[in-house]
């Protein structure tokens, strides 16, 4: 298995390295979501490479927790453990397909 943590510290070493940005928050957010909209671009289009665009997303995801002082691999496993137990309820959306619906609880909010 793949330790995060040590991920997590290797993409920060990678971005001091080659001067990357290491303090705008807000720029990584921007970056991240244009990889990911890449890769649903690719997907959409039948193109190839759409996994390499979600391992940019991850990078920068695991670059942001580097910064912000996460543990990304903890709090993954975490909220694993927190939706095997969420219930929900599957409905049918004006175009037929199924969606599912958190059923709120007083355990979970």
């Amino acid at each position: 298995m793949v330790d995060l943590k040590k991920l997590q510290k290797e993409v920060m070493r990678n971005k001091l390295a080659h001067g990357f940005n290491t303090t705008d928050i807000a720029l990584e957010f921007c970056h991240a979501y244009e990889e990911l909209s890449e890769a649903f671009h690719r997907f959409k289009k039948h193109e190839p490479k759409v996994a390499e665009e979600f391992a940019d997303v991850a990078i920068f995801l695991l670059g942001m927790s580097e910064i912000l002082g996460f543990d990304l691999e903890k709090e993954l496993v975490n909220k694993i453990k927190v939706n095997k137990k969420r219930k929900y309820q599957k409905k049918k959306s004006p175009d037929g397909k199924n969606i599912f619906i958190r059923i709120r609880t007083p355990e979970d909010p």
